[in-house]
């Protein structure tokens, strides 16, 4: 649960760093929605709404628990939910994103490379500096099956198309996304990703294979 001053905490040392009078997205993370009608975390951001320092509330959905927001949205408080959707996890389609539709909620696509799964470059022996978080969630139980998925779409990627530019024009084609945030290391991933925004929808047809690499997850302790 959030109180609020803790809410009031974070929002004020938000605006000191941006050295901005308001902000345009006042984000919640780790949401449970046993908390949905709770009054502290309603009435915290009613008052930053009134008194003009935030512009909309956000919540960032738990990892691989797109249902855990469904009562929250019906508050009518919530202006865009930010959820894991790729190709490998488009359980989001089921539930969250025709709420999204009705109550004309924004929804920002996180994780649209599955980690580095969806790239292609990971391997069985992928391994990183001491320290990176992803030793502790690419484990073996994780990292060797992410790998035979990838390995098996790769199969299906057209000619002249990379892994990452598949991965972001399928979640683009879906009109229920308004906007995807890819994580960016270097310039040219950020040319490449732009320059994507502006490709052909894809076929129907592989449209239809991609559907088939659905995986669904469950969270377990190296989830995260």
């Amino acid at each position: 649960m959030y109180p609020p001053d803790h809410l009031w905490e974070y929002l004020q040392l938000s605006l000191k760093g941006l050295d901005v009078p308001s902000v345009d997205l006042f984000q919640f993370h780790v949401w449970e929605d046993a908390w949905a009608h709770d009054a502290a975390w309603q009435d915290a951001i009613g008052e930053m709404k009134e008194r003009g320092l935030i512009k909309g509330v956000g919540i960032s959905v738990n990892r691989w628990e797109p249902w855990n927001v469904l009562e929250t949205l019906n508050t009518g408080l919530i202006d865009a939910v930010q959820v894991i959707y790729n190709i490998f996890d488009q359980s989001p389609e089921d539930e969250l994103f025709p709420a999204c539709r009705e109550l004309d909620i924004a929804v920002i696509a996180r994780v649209p490379f599955d980690e580095g799964t969806l790239t292609g470059t990971l391997t069985r022996d992928s391994q990183w500096a001491e320290g990176d978080w992803r030793n502790t969630y690419f484990v073996p139980e994780n990292l060797i099956p992410s790998v035979e998925r990838a390995e098996r779409l790769a199969q299906i990627v057209p000619e002249g198309m990379t892994m990452p530019e598949l991965a972001l024009r399928f979640i683009l084609q879906n009109p229920d996304v308004t906007t995807v945030i890819p994580g960016m290391r270097n310039l040219k991933h950020v040319h490449s990703n732009i320059a994507t925004s502006d490709a052909e929808p894809l076929s129907e047809e592989l449209m239809a294979q991609l559907r088939e690499h659905r995986w669904d997850r469950q969270p377990t302790w190296w989830s995260q």
